[in-house]
């Protein structure tokens, strides 16, 4: 009877990995992992995403580059750089560093949640914000540090520090082929997708990193595309996060 519980209990959980674990196509491609190695390992941990958002964000980057579309890449909350990173070492690889690279971040921590940000296990956001504080908060010296360790121009790279809702859209770019959201909460995302998601090119590239994850970033993101039935079809790439095209008129 115990031998035939383990044997149903193994065979599930075989399942289970090969549909959620296995990892074997991303880890066959050694361009890919070549870059990864430098910001999403144990070693080298600049960025809390899974090895799979960085591969999607590393195919979308390709993706641009591949197809000429023009455009800066833009990202919203960047912690310690990881993300960014791996965008501008891809670049690199592609021959493209005359893009410019836009980092908003407050570069001392998340803003404070609203009601509406609740995570995916129903507590409110608010609850964990004061314990993650430490963890969040990153400073513009050591952001800039990680980049610039990349080789991408430094002249390229701009940072831009304050809340998103104070600084977008005083500063923001005439074109954007790659819009990466990942300030986590409602009021910064429908800030964002207000301002930068129409300077997206059609055929330009958006990713919400928390869709899946917090409340208040799926909401904002389907409020906003609901008004004047703006279309766009988001992916699912992991349990959190989204990418999709944008369509043309």
């Amino acid at each position: 009877m115990f031998q035939k519980f383990i044997r149903c209990w193994d065979g599930r959980l075989r399942k289970y990995a090969d549909r959620y674990l296995n990892r074997s196509d991303l880890l066959k491609d050694k361009d890919f992992q070549s870059i990864y190695s430098k910001v999403g390992t144990r070693k080298s941990k600049y960025t809390l995403t899974s090895m799979e958002r960085c591969y999607s964000l590393y195919k979308a980057i390709q993706y641009i580059a591949k197809g000429n579309i023009p455009g800066d890449i833009v990202e919203c909350g960047v912690w310690r750089g990881g993300s960014a990173m791996l965008a501008a070492l891809t670049l690199i690889k592609n021959d493209q560093t005359y893009r410019k690279i836009y980092l908003y971040d407050t570069y001392e921590g998340m803003s404070k949640p609203t009601d509406k940000d609740i995570d995916i296990h129903g507590v409110p956001y608010r609850l964990l914000w004061e314990k993650e504080k430490e963890l969040l908060t990153v400073s513009l010296n050591e952001v800039k540090k990680n980049m610039l360790s990349t080789g991408y121009p430094e002249e390229n790279i701009i940072f831009i520090k304050g809340m998103v809702e104070d600084t977008i859209p005083l500063t923001i770019p005439n074109q954007v082929a790659l819009l990466r959201l990942d300030t986590d909460l409602y009021e910064s995302t429908y800030h964002e997708l207000i301002h930068l998601y129409p300077k997206v090119i059609p055929q330009g590239v958006l990713i919400i990193d928390d869709y899946g994850h917090f409340q208040g970033a799926q909401e904002a993101t389907d409020k906003y595309f609901s008004e004047k039935s703006r279309k766009i079809l988001l992916h699912r790439i992991d349990y959190s996060c989204r990418i999709g095209i944008k369509p043309t008129s």
